[in-house]
């Protein structure tokens, strides 16, 4: 008898369509045995304030400047920045044109200006352990931060084409300082990750004449498998193409193109959700959840077919696996043939679905 293809048992690849690569999916593979390394989980209770922390209100920072006594989220230049606006431009010389040099080795200059984000001036308080109204804040600062770069951009004050806002938590995403906090870079290019998104929602609106992401909220909301949250403004799943364990997208259900179209209700609409997903992350494994985010949105002074493919969103890319103690690495077949993960992403999806997006494990 001709045995039945079962998606929760059997390899198959999904496509993302938003960078038009393939993941392997490996289901029957999260039953094998696992005896490799563990993350040293810490269950350090924080304090509001550590005097020697370098983003706490009024204290020192490792350069030396001191930290105003702030009430609410804090931003300010990043002292360490990846990009600087203070460098020469950058003029590529690799001999004739026809040359191997000039043909192999490209380089670009990049300049830009990085910026760190305290969400709060209470040491210990991650988003999912924030009020609404304190994460409205946030979403305001990010706000704030994306108009005013932008208006530099178009007067010509500043070369910026994009600010990526991010924010990494825990040691296992590489955060050097527990203070919860994110970043913001801002640069003279559209990064990578982000032309390739735009390529590809061109390419699916000139095929379908719709937006890819306008059509993939209508078919989550059809469906309701990999839902994990929703309000009158925004959705949450787990990607169908998801590559990390329990990876969520973060979707606007209407055509924002950046956070600067946002009104009041849908920066209220955007904070509770975001406590939402994050306290449903920290309840799966009992544990302050790590991951790295990011929010992708309009460049600045882009064509208008950038403008209009821009749909506003936010990736959330979380490592651990199996446990708070078992995280997934993207090594061997990963690094060399295609990225690969060990449960659909319906499984996961049904693990996050059955959390609590209200009450936090610790006050629980």
């Amino acid at each position: 008898m001709t045995q039945e293809f079962d998606f929760t048992n059997h390899s198959h690849r999904r496509l993302n369509l938003l960078t038009n690569k393939y993941v392997l999916c490996s289901p029957h593979r999260a039953k094998r045995p696992w005896q490799g390394a563990r993350e040293d989980i810490k269950k350090t209770v924080l304090p509001d304030y550590d005097p020697k922390c370098y983003l706490c209100p009024g204290n020192i920072r490792a350069t030396g400047d001191t930290n105003p006594k702030y009430e609410s989220t804090f931003v300010f230049d990043n002292d360490y920045p990846a990009v600087k606006l203070d460098q020469p431009e950058y003029h590529e010389d690799n001999g004739p044109e026809d040359s191997l040099k000039n043909r192999l080795l490209k380089t670009q200059g990049v300049r830009g200006k990085c910026f760190v984000i305290c969400f709060s001036p209470k040491h210990h308080l991650t988003l999912p352990l924030m009020t609404n109204q304190e994460i409205v804040g946030v979403v305001n600062a990010w706000q704030k931060l994306y108009n005013d770069l932008n208006e530099e951009a178009v007067s010509g004050t500043a070369p910026y084409k994009y600010l990526q806002i991010f924010e990494n938590k825990g040691a296992a995403m590489g955060c050097s300082n527990p203070h919860p906090h994110g970043q913001a870079w801002c640069v003279d290019a559209i990064p990578s990750e982000v032309q390739d998104e735009l390529t590809n929602m061109e390419k699916y609106y000139k095929e379908h004449n719709s937006h890819l992401l306008e059509d993939y909220v209508k078919l989550e909301l059809q469906e309701k498998q990999r839902i994990v949250a929703d309000n009158d403004s925004f959705i949450v799943v787990v990607p169908y193409w998801a590559l990390w364990p329990f990876e969520t997208l973060l979707i606007a259900k209407t055509h924002l193109k950046s956070i600067r179209d946002f009104n009041d209700k849908q920066k209220t609409d955007l904070a509770q959700i975001l406590k939402v997903l994050t306290t449903k992350y920290d309840n799966l494994f009992n544990t302050s959840f790590p991951y790295s985010m990011g929010l992708h949105q309009a460049p600045f002074k882009c064509s208008h077919e950038e403008e209009e493919m821009s749909w506003f969103h936010m990736h959330f890319y979380p490592p651990l696996l199996r446990s708070a103690t078992v995280k997934k690495f993207c090594v061997g077949f990963e690094m060399l043939g295609e990225p690969q993960r060990d449960l659909t992403s319906e499984q996961a999806a049904a693990r996050l679905q059955e959390l609590d997006g209200d009450v936090h494990y610790l006050n629980k």
